[in-house]
């Protein structure tokens, strides 16, 4: 997962996100209904206003993660587009995690905040 830190898409001004984060993006994502693979990703990146690209070689691991830990469920359905796909669900310890997990992101961001200080003018 990379953000776009220029309006180029020059990977050298990309910038890798804390590991753990696109977990949290995906359990948030999920907390709107059951998606497929292509549709998480669109929606990070919508809902970033095309801030964060998951890229596939980080999503598709991240989910297989998340599924092993039992915070997403999965089943064949198919998709807009009449293929069929992989339908991922949150569960209830999914749910908890990103409760536990958003708490500890927030105190993180507070506290980089305070570090940096106000921006400059």
């Amino acid at each position: 997962m990379s953000t776009r830190a220029s309006s180029t898409d020059d990977p050298k001004d990309r910038l890798t996100l804390l590991q753990g984060t696109l977990d949290l993006l995906i359990l948030r994502t999920l907390v709107l209904g059951p998606q497929h693979g292509q549709g998480i990703a669109r929606a990070i990146q919508e809902s970033s206003d095309d801030e964060l690209l998951v890229e596939h070689g980080a999503l598709y691991p991240a989910l297989q993660r998340l599924e092993e830990k039992e915070w997403i469920s999965a089943e064949w359905g198919v998709s807009d587009n009449n293929r069929k796909a992989r339908f991922y669900t949150l569960t209830k310890a999914g749910r908890k995690q990103l409760i536990a997990e958003t708490s500890k992101w927030r105190r993180l961001a507070t506290a980089i905040g305070r570090v940096l200080g106000p921006e400059e003018a």
